[in-house]
């Protein structure tokens, strides 16, 4: 059976494959096509137009112009100024004949979640996850486990993480402990705080104590978005794929933690999925923001310049970069 295990490149691309056709049949729904046949609109215009949300409507716009639905121009990432039109390649279709394929994805979900409003449930359930990991300690396990699985992603995003010369690294919402045991296993110098909620933290110690480097991999218990980090206590902090659960101001305020806890001359690591300036490339992270949307209350994807921006507002003055092979996801 070993031999005939898929790549989990495959298994990720079958698990998401759905998603061009939501964000597809969404914007068949609330019209977007027609709105913006024979005119052009900015977001907000959009927005107003639809009487929508302005956050939701403004990804769903981008994950469209990344399909190659829409068309975007104007300013790069300053959605007051772009502007989005119909491309044309979607004028062939009635919005019936659209909204009748969607009808079996509907009925499915009815099924699961119950009578319409129908995103409703399964935000709730979603925020519920978010908000308070750890309420439920079979979910916060499973979780947490799902998150240990990933290992082998995480080894492929190790090779890209330069730690040397740090001695002690704090990785910030660790979860597990996936990377910091893979990172003190590749460091046998460095010391490890993995900074997490008390539920998370307790099943990561677990982790990490099977794993052997308990002696230089410590737990912190405490929430990342709330506490304070300390300060001059690391020459080093990770965010890892953590910051896309969260709305600009908290991350700038994570941000500002880290620059307090780190020591003069101290390292702070990124990884994470980003989107180009315009918000419509790569593909898959345009529609993995509108998963965000739809799983938590402020996260989406943002793209590389944002984060370049909320780093120079915190004091760092040196931000280089470097982009994963196509093969080496995050998440």
């Amino acid at each position: 059976m070993s031999e005939n295990r898929l790549d989990p490149t495959a298994i990720m691309q079958m698990a998401t494959g759905y998603w061009p056709a939501a964000a597809l049949l969404a914007a068949n729904e609330l019209n977007l096509f027609s709105v913006l046949a024979d005119r052009r609109m900015t977001s907000n215009a959009v927005s107003e137009w639809l009487k929508a949300d302005l956050r939701g409507v403004t990804m769903l716009l981008d994950a469209c112009v990344g399909l190659g639905l829409l068309v975007k121009r104007g300013a790069r990432g300053r959605d007051r100024l772009s502007q989005y039109a119909e491309c044309g390649s979607v004028s062939g279709f009635r919005p019936a004949r659209l909204s009748w394929l969607r009808d079996p994805v509907v009925c499915g979900s009815v099924c699961r979640l119950g009578p319409p409003g129908l995103l409703r449930p399964y935000r709730t359930a979603c925020f519920a996850a978010v908000l308070h990991l750890g309420e439920d300690p079979e979910q916060t396990r499973s979780l947490c486990w799902d998150a240990q699985s990933r290992a082998g992603t995480a080894r492929g995003v190790l090779h890209f993480l330069d730690l040397s010369g740090v001695k002690h690294l704090l990785d910030v919402g660790g979860g597990p402990g996936t990377y910091a045991t893979l990172l003190a296993q590749k460091y046998p110098e460095l010391r490890i705080t993995v900074l997490d909620l008390p539920a998370v933290a307790a099943i990561a110690q677990e982790l990490i104590s099977g794993a052997g480097v308990s002696d230089r991999v410590h737990i912190l218990t405490g929430d990342a978005v709330t506490d304070d980090y300390g300060t001059q206590t690391f020459d080093g902090v990770l965010f890892s794929g953590v910051l896309h659960q969260m709305s600009a101001a908290t991350i700038r305020q994570m941000f500002a933690n880290a620059y307090r806890a780190l020591l003069p001359d101290g390292r702070m690591i990124v990884s994470d999925m980003m989107l180009q300036a315009d918000k419509t490339q790569p593909v898959f992270s345009t529609l993995f923001s509108l998963q965000m949307l739809l799983t938590s209350e402020e996260g989406a994807v943002f793209s590389a310049d944002e984060c370049k921006t909320w780093l120079e507002e915190t004091g760092f003055t040196q931000y280089p970069h470097r982009r994963f092979p196509r093969r080496c996801p995050i998440r």
